[in-house]
């Protein structure tokens, strides 16, 4: 894929870049970690006053570069400005948060004294230059949930972003060099996706993360597992949005629309599989639809935009594959399910019924406006419907029922419960998945510490 920024509300390509060559590479390298030697030093004060300047000038930039992001990869005008205030919140709650998670832990006395120590504590220190391949779907809070944490930690970052978000990528190196980061702390590395494994392996870099699609994730964690590397992955998910007959229905349908369209219907968390009590079945569909159908399709620049265009044409050709596929197999298409006349690579809000799992869609993921609907006759299949995926990235459940919400927090296989609410990441809380949707997590003192040595520090008595 050629490192461009192509315009998908209409196909025009507006910038190309050259990838940089092995030389420029090796110079990167060399100063990454150069400037480790020096930010590793530096006090959690310091590293704040840095990230809070990022910050400072990010609520600046925010109308410039929401404009950025949507011209790169389609999102609303009114999201990507969201994404930038979401970004400079995560920046400031890491550099006020940071040394209270990191600071030494000491061990009881009792236990110091039964290892034979007058005193045990445990210390976070930091790793190195960390790797990060991130994708378009969210070109700045991917990166920002991965940098953040890492620069107050006293890592340094080098950045692999997604190739149709180059002006995206080179905003974010030089973000972080007019806070008054030193050169080599955050670097954009403009490349290919064949260049990644050579980095990865150079003994200059010491981790990495990614967030991706499956088989991205295979690649880096392969290459990294051979050189007994750490690494952070945030694969796909198919979220399941599970409705049970105690749910205030009519707010369920309603969040159900917000969270299956976010970001065009292109985002991991987004709920793609909702599962519903056949008691509340008919009610929930009927709300659904309608809502779905309500949403203005249009230029993503326009403030009243609901949904733009999907970020590629291949994006939105995997896309209609999927729902042909479940049609020709005997799916029900309540709404939308065919593609607008026009330019640009746009896809309508759809809704598909009667979901058998001979259907590709009922296992892989469907990365645009597409919901499939399932009918459950009890908790125990509505379960069963929800794991049956090989995916486990986040959840949510609709039920005023408590003894209803333990069973789903202890029998769904996925990395976060939402109970009456939609998926969202928060700076404090740990974000991740399991099964094929990664391992390890963002965020929290949990996303903090993956790239930390965590060194036992024990003294004698």
């Amino acid at each position: 894929m050629p490192i461009a920024t192509v315009n998908p509300a209409n196909g025009e390509t507006l910038k190309t870049y050259d990838a940089l060559g092995a030389e420029e590479i090796e110079h990167r390298l060399a100063t990454a970690e150069a400037a480790f030697r020096t930010h590793r030093t530096t006090s959690f004060a310091e590293r704040s006053r840095l990230l809070h300047n990022a910050a400072d000038l990010l609520d600046k930039d925010q109308q410039d570069i929401a404009r950025v992001m949507t011209t790169e990869m389609g999102k609303p005008i009114k999201q990507a400005r969201a994404e930038a205030a979401k970004c400079a919140k995560a920046m400031r709650w890491y550099a006020d948060h940071a040394e209270e998670l990191l600071t030494d832990e000491e061990a009881a006395q009792a236990q110091a004294q039964d290892s034979g120590a007058s005193r045990v504590l445990v210390r976070y220190r930091p790793l190195g230059p960390v790797l990060a391949v991130m994708p378009w779907n969210f070109p700045l809070w991917q990166v920002i949930r991965f940098a953040a944490p890492a620069l107050m930690a006293g890592n340094v970052g080098l950045l692999k972003h997604a190739s149709n978000v180059p002006q995206t990528a080179l905003y974010l190196e030089d973000l972080f060099r007019r806070a008054g980061y030193p050169e080599g702390c955050f670097q954009t590395l403009l490349i290919g996706s064949g260049a990644v494994e050579g980095i990865l392996r150079d003994p200059r870099v010491k981790a990495a993360t990614l967030t991706g699609s499956e088989p991205a994730g295979r690649a880096v964690a392969s290459a990294a597992g051979d050189e007994v590397k750490k690494t952070v992955l945030e694969l796909g998910g198919s979220d399941p949005y599970v409705v049970m007959p105690s749910a205030d229905v009519d707010r369920a349908a309603k969040t159900a629309v917000t969270a299956r369209v976010q970001n065009n219907g292109q985002s991991c968390i987004a709920a793609k599989r909702f599962i519903v009590h056949t008691d509340v079945f008919d009610a929930f569909a009927e709300r659904f639809k309608a809502g779905m159908e309500a949403l203005r399709v249009g230029d993503p620049l326009d403030e009243d935009t609901d949904v733009g265009p999907l970020s590629s044409e291949q994006g939105r050709s995997d896309l209609e594959d999927l729902v042909d596929d479940a049609v020709e197999s005997g799916a029900t298409v309540l709404c939308g399910g065919e593609r607008p006349d026009g330019p640009g690579w746009y896809y309508p809000p759809t809704v598909l019924a009667d979901i058998t799992s001979e259907m590709r869609i009922h296992h892989e993921e469907a990365f645009g406006p597409v919901a499939t609907l399932y009918r459950a006759a009890d908790l125990d299949e509505a379960v069963a419907i929800a794991n049956d995926t090989p995916f486990g990235l986040s959840s949510n459940v609709w039920t005023r029922d408590e003894t209803e919400v333990d069973r789903f927090v202890r029998d769904l296989e996925a990395g976060g419960v939402y109970v009456n609410g939609m998926t969202a990441s928060h700076p404090a809380f740990p974000f991740g998945g399991v099964k094929r949707s990664g391992y390890g997590r963002e965020l929290s003192g949990h996303g903090i510490r993956e790239f930390c040595n965590i060194t036992t520090v024990w003294h004698g008595a």
